[in-house]
């Protein structure tokens, strides 16, 4: 072998190793650590399915084995529930208080939010701290006396009467997640849209909303997900059946219908079933924007 043909060999062989030394290896991590993964995923997502499955077997298999699978799989629960007419009362209901405190939250949110982040004024690490300590503050501590409130307002037994506090109850969550959005906008793009003829409002509109929107879709799903999940307040400020929201109407049903478990299964599965829906479809936006908080 000629001394230019080993030189070239060898280079060959010195890149090669260099371009596989520079490539990145796929490290797996500690096997106890996708064990406990899968042991937290299993306790998380079993009642889950036994609910669902369980809509699908009769009385007479759940007595016999509470925990067997479907023999056979029993359909008739699921469209009992589908063609009662309190079930979709209730979605309706749900669907209502759940959009109005959406849609309040964000607005209330944002605007309070832009206010902390982008003004200097006496009070504002104290208004940001009351916010902040709202969310040690849980709706079963003041359930009584915002009672007594919504009932001199004249709100007790509707729809108003649970989305108005709903709405306050995700403020502190909405601003805290918020704030850091909108101080992370630099201020010479608001220099230089002032300079440009654009209003605080305008910039506000134009350019504030659309560079914070992911964490106005992470709040807003945030508050989504609490109220159509609220029973608490609900079971306090409504009385009227066709006023009740879904967890007021599992109760309703599952009072009524005590001794038909898989039918109570059915319309529980049912009744969760939007929430799980919307939570999976926008997981990866909540995960954004509080990583996105996060970093702001």
């Amino acid at each position: 072998m000629s001394t230019d043909t080993m030189k070239t060999s060898v280079a060959i062989r010195a890149v090669s190793g260099r371009g596989r030394r520079e490539r990145p290896r796929l490290r797996w991590g500690s096997p106890g650590v996708y064990l406990l993964a899968v042991v937290l995923i299993a306790i998380c997502i079993t009642p889950v399915l036994y609910v669902i499955i369980g809509g699908f077997r009769s009385n007479s298999q759940i007595t016999i084995d509470p925990s067997g699978w479907p023999a056979p799989w029993e359909l008739a629960n699921y469209g009992t529930v589908l063609s009662s007419s309190e079930f979709w009362t209730a979605m309706v209901n749900s669907t209502i208080s759940a959009v109005g405190t959406t849609l309040g939250a964000v607005i209330l949110g944002v605007m309070a939010s832009y206010v902390i982040a982008r003004y200097d004024f006496g009070g504002k690490g104290l208004m940001y701290s009351l916010f902040a300590a709202g969310l040690m503050f849980p709706i079963t501590v003041a359930i009584t006396p915002l009672y007594l409130l919504i009932r001199n307002l004249g709100l007790v037994n509707s729809l108003a009467g649970i989305i108005l506090p709903q709405i306050a109850f995700a403020l502190p969550t909405t601003i805290i997640i918020l704030v850091p959005f909108l101080k992370a906008i630099p201020d010479e793009l608001e220099e230089a849209a002032s300079i440009d003829g654009a209003s605080r409002l305008g910039f506000f509109w134009r350019m504030v909303i659309p560079l914070s929107l992911p964490g106005v879709i992470t709040v807003g799903i945030l508050a989504f997900i609490g109220a159509w999940n609220g029973y608490m307040l609900p079971l306090f400020i409504l009385s009227d059946q066709n006023l009740f929201t879904l967890p007021l109407g599992v109760q309703n049903f599952a009072s009524q219908y005590s001794v038909d478990t898989a039918k109570v299964l059915a319309y529980t599965s049912l009744s969760m079933l939007p929430a799980l829906v919307f939570f999976s479809l926008f997981e990866r936006r909540i995960v954004g924007g509080l990583t996105g908080a996060v970093k702001g």
